[in-house]
């Protein structure tokens, strides 16, 4: 906040610095004209999007993404009350609401709570009737929105202030999304601003990419901004095989034999009791068996792309209500108990479980 405030310092008495007169010598230091960050240009406004605040990462609770719920909060999950204090007790949040498949799950947020919008503001709320008013204010889910989610910009960077006579009046050091946005969002077309370069971005699957000019920054943001799933929905669980990958899973998979079937749901049936007393076996060739007491049923199996869109093929001929492409939902260890959770986008639903360790 001290950052914020000496930005918005330097920008409000900029107008007093180019007409006050100076009877002492200026000090003139010109930058490299190509350089210079223009208000409300195509890559100030790129910059700027880039660092709203993203109200989506706390969306298991808030169901909003043009606000976040400032830290602390507390909520009601299932009965439990929990204390948030960062992102990382939300996943305390999601373990709640996963404990059980067959239950109602509900979340009741306890007033009164502070609201932190796109552009940094905040405000106090006091009752749910509040609340739901700025809820209906935001997008829907996957609707667009002016945020850039897809890259982030590595902190800190640094920006030299000029006045119309390319005279030095500050250096400025930015340290967080917060300074960015407030910085341009005071930023005066009399100012000439040079941004020191190189500024690292990373991208949505980690990658770090270089840039030396404002060129190329506003490319690579321009380029990427579009780039990846903003996971501006409601369903917490769709990001929970960000980092999986196919050798993961085949580890996983074939690193312990003895799956049952904990979960089958097709077309709104449920299929877990037909599957009793069923284990099934998968090797690193691309095979797999499932077996009961009396009879053993071939099949294959394989598994392709990365993250959140790894498909799994289930072939086995003599038993056909496993047979599709799923998509791999989640990979989850709880001590010695694995599980391998595939889903469809009907909702069927596949979820092996095995007790072993890897």
């Amino acid at each position: 906040m001290q950052n914020v405030l000496k930005l918005l310092t330097v920008l409000m008495f900029v107008p007093l610095l180019l007409t006050s007169c100076r009877e002492e010598e200026s000090v003139l230091i010109e930058g490299p004209q190509d350089e210079v960050l223009k208000a409300n240009s195509v890559v100030a406004n790129l910059m700027q999007r880039t660092a709203m605040n993203d109200g989506s990462d706390d969306n298991i609770v808030d169901q909003a993404n043009c606000f976040s719920l400032e830290f602390p909060f507390t909520v009601v999950v299932n009965g439990m009350e929990i204390t948030v204090n960062s992102e990382e007790d939300l996943d305390t949040v999601e373990d709640i609401l996963d404990e059980f498949d067959d239950d109602d799950d509900t979340i009741e947020i306890e007033f009164p709570i502070t609201i932190i919008l796109n552009d940094f503001s905040e405000v106090a709320i006091n009752s749910v009737e509040e609340f739901e008013n700025y809820a209906d204010d935001c997008q829907g889910e996957n609707e667009f929105d002016d945020d850039i989610e897809c890259v982030d910009i590595a902190y800190p960077i640094t920006v030299s202030v000029f006045d119309t006579n390319n005279e030095l009046i500050d250096t400025i050091t930015i340290s967080s999304d917060e300074d960015l946005y407030f910085f341009l969002e005071e930023l005066d077309e009399d100012l000439i601003v040079n941004v020191e370069f190189p500024i690292t971005l990373v991208l949505s699957d980690g990658t770090e990419v270089s840039v030396a000019n404002l060129d190329q920054l506003e490319d690579v943001i321009d380029d990427a901004k579009d780039d990846c799933d903003e996971d501006d929905d409601y369903d917490y669980n769709d990001d929970d095989c960000d980092n999986c990958t196919t050798e993961q899973l085949s580890d996983f998979i074939t690193g312990c034999d003895g799956w049952y079937v904990k979960d089958f749901e097709r077309n709104d049936m449920d299929l877990d009791e037909q599957y009793v007393g069923y284990t099934f076996t998968f090797l690193s060739d691309g095979t797999l068996t499932a077996d009961t007491s009396t009879e053993s049923f071939p099949g294959t199996w394989s598994a392709s792309g990365s993250a959140n869109a790894i498909t799994v093929n289930i072939n086995i001929p003599d038993l056909p209500d496993f047979n599709d492409d799923w998509m791999l939902h989640e990979l989850d260890q709880d001590g010695d108990e694995l599980e391998v959770d595939l889903r469809l986008p009907n909702d069927d639903e596949l979820e092996f479980r095995s007790s072993c360790n890897p």
